[in-house]
């Protein structure tokens, strides 16, 4: 059985799909860009200041889930120059600390939904 997960505290979905989705004991969290969940624009700044967002409404969504970063068994960064990946690790490093860290992969992509400078993707392991 599949389960929708939304939350306000998060950007509403930008196309035909989920926040995230539940079923057979994982949540799957769609990409998140740096989005404003309140003003629904990307957030101005340097590329620390976007993941950290990015990493809000990932928090946000899991939260709604009854979960956290400690979670997160997979993630997946989408950069749009991969020159910003010992920045983004830096962001990253401050959300995924403690625990058994997740998997991950990071690659450049061409272009971004709203012209995004990242995108993070993540699937966490349900509790119970």
């Amino acid at each position: 059985m599949k389960k929708q997960i939304a939350t306000g505290r998060a950007p509403k979905a930008v196309g035909p799909y989920s926040q995230a989705v539940s079923t057979g004991g994982f949540l799957f969290v769609s990409g998140q860009i740096p989005l404003d969940p309140e003003t629904g624009k990307i957030v101005e700044g340097a590329i620390e200041e976007q993941a950290d967002r990015v990493f809000q409404n990932i928090r946000a969504i899991l939260n709604e889930a009854g979960l956290g970063f400690p979670d997160v068994v997979s993630a997946t960064v989408y950069l749009a120059d991969i020159g910003d990946f010992a920045a983004v690790n830096e962001v990253y490093a401050r959300y995924f600390s403690e625990g058994v860290l997740p998997a991950r992969s990071a690659v450049q992509i061409g272009a971004l939904p709203k012209q995004a400078s990242i995108e993070i993707s993540c699937v966490a392991q349900e509790k119970g």
